[in-house]
């Protein structure tokens, strides 16, 4: 699906700052982000309380707004809106829960407080109390915006593929998923999950 009038108006209102826009983003898009959350928790056999999905909610929002919406600025507009959103969402709490399953009792807050979402610092994209709301450093974010730009490239150069390879392309790159959660997701032998990826990569024209 290609990126709507409707959202390129919002993407460019956002980006050029405009009042009000940020909060129609989120207005539009935090059912999106909400369900990610949900579906991506129950992918992994996860539940959670209300304030951790908050928690998450608010930490996926702080992404897309950090450093000047430098992750809104990279979308390359190959695909949806939604759609790239939902990969940067995903690759969000898919991190966030290999970090808290890593370290037993880690609740680390996203926000300050709920209300953040649409607040003053986080409309302008700015850091809160003089740093990066205690995320990662600059470094570590450009890391993560190749990741999530290669992710947009995968998602477009997955229509190549047949049913099966892209649902084993999404789950081992977008999703984050190991051999062994897609052997078992898709009922094939996780021995050949890495050739199965090799071939769908070729298939692509990335391997």
């Amino acid at each position: 699906m290609s990126l709507s009038d409707v959202d390129r108006q919002l993407l460019q209102r956002c980006l050029d700052r405009e009042p009000r826009a940020w909060q129609d983003f989120v207005d539009r898009f935090v059912g999106l982000v909400v369900h990610v959350v949900n579906r991506t928790a129950m992918g992994r056999g996860l539940s959670m309380d209300e304030a951790t999905r908050d928690d998450m909610v608010a930490e996926v929002f702080l992404v897309y707004v950090r450093h000047d919406f430098a992750v809104l600025r990279r979308f390359r507009r190959q695909c949806s809106l939604a759609t790239y959103l939902t990969i940067v969402a995903r690759r969000v709490v898919v991190r966030r829960l290999t970090a808290n399953s890593a370290v037993p009792g880690n609740h680390t807050s996203a926000s300050s407080a709920g209300s953040s979402l649409g607040g003053g610092n986080l409309a302008n994209g700015n850091t809160v109390n003089g740093a990066t709301n205690g995320h990662a450093t600059p470094t570590q974010v450009n890391g993560e915006l190749q990741r999530i730009e290669n992710a947009e490239e995968v998602e477009h150069l997955m229509l190549r593929l047949d049913a099966r390879e892209a649902s084993v392309v999404r789950m081992y790159h977008l999703e984050g998923k190991s051999y062994q959660e897609i052997s078992q997701a898709v009922g094939l032998s996780e021995n050949t999950i890495g050739p199965l990826l090799h071939r769908a990569r070729a298939k692509m024209g990335r391997g």
